[in-house]
């Protein structure tokens, strides 16, 4: 049994809605706090000379003895990621800024089929290394639960590559890795089918294979003009249902309409949002489905952000996740993408705080993480900082002095 504190600040986020609107009022923050854990879990939170005089036989850890101000609140999740992946995109970026549409990219080389390339070409071990790397820059920012998805190899042998990389990945880490099958990111161009053909190949070659080597359990498609048509898709999502996969959508990110399809079939999350309509919203907010912001690709395109207000005012479950991608979301720090957002969306912190943490977990079925409370897995960050405002107001410039994973300081 170890005792970790005494803490200025322990923000636990516990007791908050897992949908709709948030105000600071409602965080419950304990001063002089200390954490209590056992078998990897929290046994319980409180003032830390109590919990210290209830449990005389725990082993005492204080973080930094010379810091007089630290914080802690639960580690962060990362809900939506493609940090696997080969080569670079810069000069896309550079083209889209210099005003290059996406077709003109795509024709000069770029886009997408640009890191299937890569991806293609890349040996597991120059993936794996790569991914690692990407990994340890998330866990040094208190992100310690990341989903990570497949979606530029686009053939049976280089989607079960990038899946096999990942798990390798998950057993050289201490994060918790969560595995998506994307292989409907978009039709190759190498294909000698159609989308439909494509899919059906998906359902037929690609996913048996991943479910007889357990390399993931979620399947993702990106529902849109340029990628998958809805109701081809929805057939897609059907069955892929059936196939006992979990379900995740890019949806609503350009033309809006896909985000019902995610909740009709019943998928986890749905998945971007920025062009997401008020009909879509309600939807959203009358089930079940995480409605997940991506600030990342609107900071990286240049579009508008997920309507994470209404969101929320309507009564989502609303998720904030990173997108990290070589193309349109390069910049990976989650804490300074959700904090413009809300500055742009005007969201409080406890709502930002929630949709890093315990609803982001939620979105992948994780309900025993993102809240300090006992039971819960005891993966939490510190900071040097005498106020739990300055993580957002500083807007990802403060970084996390140790970072807990299972009681842990790793």
């Amino acid at each position: 049994m170890k005792l970790i504190g005494p803490f200025t600040q322990l923000i636990t986020l516990a007791n908050l809605s897992l949908r709709g609107k948030l105000t600071d009022e409602q965080l419950e923050i304990i001063p002089n706090g200390g954490i209590l854990i056992q078998n990897k879990k929290i046994m319980a939170v409180g003032d830390y000379e109590d919990l210290k005089q209830q449990n005389p036989n725990a082993i005492t850890e204080k973080q930094q003895p010379n810091i007089d101000n630290q914080i802690a609140l639960p580690a962060y999740t990362d809900s939506h990621t493609h940090i696997c992946f080969g080569g670079n995109r810069a000069n896309d970026f550079a083209m889209r800024n210099a005003g290059k549409t996406y077709l003109e990219i795509a024709e000069a080389g770029g886009g997408i089929w640009s890191s299937v390339q890569h991806t293609r070409q890349a040996t597991e071990e120059e993936l794996l290394e790569t991914l690692l790397e990407r990994i340890k820059y998330l866990l040094s920012l208190g992100i310690t639960t990341i989903e990570i998805k497949s979606g530029y190899g686009l053939d049976v042998e280089n989607e079960l590559k990038m899946l096999r990389v990942i798990k390798k990945a998950q057993a050289q880490t201490k994060a918790t890795v969560i595995p998506t099958c994307l292989s409907a990111h978009l039709k190759p161009r190498d294909f000698p089918g159609d989308s439909g053909d494509y899919l059906n190949y998906i359902l037929k070659e690609i996913l048996p294979k991943v479910k007889e080597e357990n390399l993931a359990n979620r399947v993702d498609i990106f529902i849109e003009k340029s990628a998958f048509q809805p109701e081809e898709s929805r057939n897609f999502l059907v069955k892929t249902k059936d196939l006992g996969f979990d379900i995740t959508v890019h949806a609503d990110q350009f033309t809006p309409g896909s985000s019902r399809i995610a909740v009709e079939v019943g998928a986890l999350s749905a998945d971007h949002l920025e062009a997401t309509s008020d009909e879509d919203i309600a939807y959203l907010a009358q089930s079940n489905t995480v409605a997940t912001a991506l600030p990342g690709a609107s900071l990286g395109l240049g579009e508008p952000f997920s309507p994470a207000r209404k969101l929320l005012d309507a009564g989502a479950i609303l998720a904030i996740a990173s997108d990290w991608n070589p193309g349109s979301a390069p910049m990976g720090n989650l804490i300074a993408q959700a904090s413009v957002l809300a500055t742009y969306q005007k969201l409080s912190t406890a709502e930002v705080l929630a949709g890093i943490s315990f609803r982001a977990a939620h979105a992948l079925k994780l309900d025993d993480r993102g809240i300090l409370a006992e039971n819960k897995k005891a993966d939490f960050v510190v900071y040097n900082t005498d106020n739990f405002q300055n993580i957002i107001y500083q807007q990802g410039r403060l970084m996390p002095s140790s970072v807990y994973i299972d009681g842990e300081k790793i």
